[in-house]
């Protein structure tokens, strides 16, 4: 699969505002390791392969096991991620595949019991910029492994 175009060349300004949002979600309370596990599952139910190569490195770079990554994608049936990042999970899936349910009560209600509502906020920003980042990603065919110099991504 052959690149198509790269965004910041075509479109700079529309691409400085997506690197804008993500830089402002990693001045978010939500940290590192989570973020990057927003990412990951995200991009895996989008099929992003450029995303999940990044976010996948990214993630083993903060401390995260291959093990906890190859489980995953089965997160629900896996006893190796916590409460917290259950709900993460459950919130990124329920956003991701929006056109399903979108988020339910249930999970948006143990957001605001785990969380409280500023940091539930910024956990949809998370997910809500990694959907855009993939649906970029694979409208243009990014290819894995080809990592371009910018701010953020």
């Amino acid at each position: 699969m052959k690149e198509r175009f790269f965004m910041q060349e075509v479109l700079p300004e529309a691409f400085k505002t997506m690197v804008a949002m993500d830089k402002y979600t990693t001045t978010t309370n939500v940290s590192p390791l989570h973020r990057e596990m927003i990412k990951v599952r995200a991009s895996q139910l989008n099929g992003c392969a450029y995303c999940l190569d990044k976010h996948s490195a990214d993630a083993r770079k903060l401390g995260e096991t291959v093990e906890r990554q190859l489980l995953l994608s089965a997160w629900r049936e896996s006893p190796q991620f916590t409460e917290e990042e259950r709900i993460i999970l459950a919130m990124t899936d329920e956003v991701t595949l929006i056109s399903q349910r979108g988020l339910t009560e249930e999970t948006y209600n143990k957001a605001l019991a785990c969380f409280g509502m500023e940091t539930t906020a910024q956990l949809l920003m998370h997910i809500i910029c990694i959907n855009a980042w993939n649906r970029i990603g694979i409208a243009t065919h990014r290819v894995p492994g080809q990592h371009y110099p910018i701010a953020a991504q």
